[in-house]
């Protein structure tokens, strides 16, 4: 038997169990991966929750949980090239990362080997969150010289926009809650505080105006953009948690460019990205884990722990 996060109706994470399950096996065409981290986002207990989300993913209860994972392959199936017993991997298995075994079919599963120089905690946060950075940034041209907006920008996905977005030259101001301002700074945006009354409070710090902006949590900060005249071209959403806002670029994960997680792989190696961990769960505690993610108050990835 094998173990694995289940739940059988959608709901809080209260519907989130730990269940004994039949072990996989690797078919032809297939890899096993013996997970050792899954990295948590919004998307998964937006999926668990929420039958409308969970419908634009194909996901249907009972479920399994998780998208993005790390490991290492214990077996793989005939036809199967690129990938060995003990090769260390991670990429995105979606409803079943949360698991001791994901059976993947590379490459219409994503997988990546993971750099000897990387952890498997810290790659199991890079799938959704780096890949989803990447595009909300790419979908709104982001250049040297802007000065851009981000919504969210000390959660999962923000902590990756802001150092791209610096990294290519923006000056960066941020959304958040108070208590994360230290945290935003040291990753070199300015921060602001969400809520009502955020356009004018932008206004103010940021007198000569913004001229982008990427919403990684709802619509708020792209609804503050286009108030302070803002084009829509040059702002973005995430299509799979905000419903989209007439005029403006709604992305995700999937349409981030070719060669994007290498370019946050080599990022990390190289020093220029960093992935704070703001906690980590063993696999036992994960609706706890996902109440933590929940209240929108963490500063970076919520990794869930496998033992080995």
């Amino acid at each position: 038997m094998s173990q694995a996060i289940i739940y059988e109706s959608f709901g809080g994470p209260e519907v989130l169990e730990l269940r004994d399950v039949p072990e996989p096996h690797a078919g032809p065409g297939e890899i096993r991966v013996r997970v050792t981290a899954a990295g948590l986002n919004p998307m998964d207990w937006g999926i668990s929750s929420r039958p409308e989300v969970a419908a634009r993913f194909g996901v249907s209860v009972p479920s399994g949980f998780g998208s993005d994972f790390a490991g290492v392959v214990d077996e793989v199936g005939n036809g199967v090239t690129g990938f060995a017993v003990t090769d260390r991997v991670f990429g995105g298995a979606m409803a079943r990362a949360a698991a001791k075994y994901a059976v993947l079919r590379p490459p219409a599963d994503t997988v990546w080997h993971t750099p000897d120089e990387i952890s498997d905690e810290i790659a199991s946060t890079l799938p959704v969150a780096g890949l989803t950075a990447i595009a909300a940034l790419g979908a709104i041209s982001l250049h040297a010289g802007d000065t851009v907006l981000i919504g969210g920008a000390a959660g999962g996905v923000g902590v990756f926009a802001v150092q791209l977005a610096r990294l290519a030259g923006a000056s960066v101001i941020g959304t958040a809650s108070e208590g994360t301002f230290d945290f935003l700074q040291e990753l070199g945006a300015r921060p602001v505080a969400y809520g009502p009354g955020l356009a004018d409070r932008v206004r103010a710090l940021v007198p000569g105006g913004i001229t982008a902006a990427a919403d990684l949590f709802g619509t708020e900060t792209a609804e503050a953009a286009l108030e302070l005249g803002v084009p829509g071209e040059r702002i973005s959403t995430v299509a799979a948690l905000a419903s989209t806002v007439a005029g403006v670029h709604a992305t995700g994960a999937a349409n981030a460019s070719p060669g994007a997680m290498k370019q946050i792989t080599n990022g990390i190696v190289a020093g220029s990205i960093t992935v704070p961990i703001a906690a980590r769960f063993p696999i036992e505690e994960t609706a706890e884990a996902v109440r933590l993610q929940a209240g929108r108050h963490i500063h970076g990835k919520i990794v869930i722990t496998l033992p080995n």
